[in-house]
């Protein structure tokens, strides 16, 4: 089956198989969040995305073999709601955002900036730090050495626009500069994304809406 990101809560999860890593994503929660699964293919060690909500879901998509870490996007609720349950089954190392670590009410191991390097496996993500919709909003990207880059967003860039920035006009600013800079700036329209919410796009797919979402200021 080619992998299409269309999932919804209560269904199956769908795998993207790439030639290093392995990314499940399952829909969970009332507010229809996105969670993703990474295995490292060489290692099978495993890092969970989100764990968002419906802890019993993602405990069985984990399955036996456990996870090595649990990345948070972001502080807002909806992100977090399975994210004690899950540690507290797998002894997960918990990383999140320097900027929101504060507002995710399970202590963070592992406090992330710019241009971190977060591993899973033989595996290398870099966390980019978008600031707007949240101060520590990060995303992750997986330079796929075989194939286009892979962008986890969070609530930061979705297929239509960048996240909520609640009609504050600097955070907007700071949120359109910071995606434009640090995802489109540097990674190429092949890049596929893999947003908190729905279903995925890729950046070719954005680009060219760019001064739509300037105009619009949202």
């Amino acid at each position: 089956m080619t992998y299409s990101g269309a999932v919804k809560v209560g269904g199956p999860a769908d795998v993207h198989e790439l030639q290093n890593l392995m990314i499940s994503k399952v829909a969970v929660g009332p507010m229809d969040n996105n969670a993703y699964l990474l295995r490292c293919r060489a290692t099978d060690e495993q890092l969970l995305i989100d764990a968002a909500n419906d802890a019993s879901t993602l405990l069985t998509l984990i399955g036996d073999d456990g996870i090595a870490s649990v990345v948070t996007t972001h502080q807002h609720g909806d992100h977090w709601q399975a994210l004690a349950e899950v540690v507290a089954a797998t002894g997960a190392r918990t990383y999140a955002g320097r900027d929101d670590a504060d507002g995710i009410p399970v202590p963070t191991d592992v406090l992330v900036d710019d241009g971190d390097t977060i591993r899973v496996g033989r595996v290398e993500l870099t966390a980019r730090h978008l600031v707007g919709h949240t101060p520590g909003s990060i995303a992750l990207v997986y330079d796929d050495p075989h194939g286009h880059p892979h962008v986890f967003t969070g609530d930061c860039l979705f297929p239509g626009g960048v996240g909520n920035t609640r009609k504050d006009p600097k955070a907007f600013a700071s949120l359109i500069q910071d995606v434009e800079t640090k995802i489109f700036g540097v990674l190429p329209d092949e890049t596929w994304v893999y947003p908190g919410h729905g279903n995925d796009t890729t950046l070719g797919a954005e680009r060219p809406h760019l001064p739509e979402w300037h105009a619009r200021g949202w």
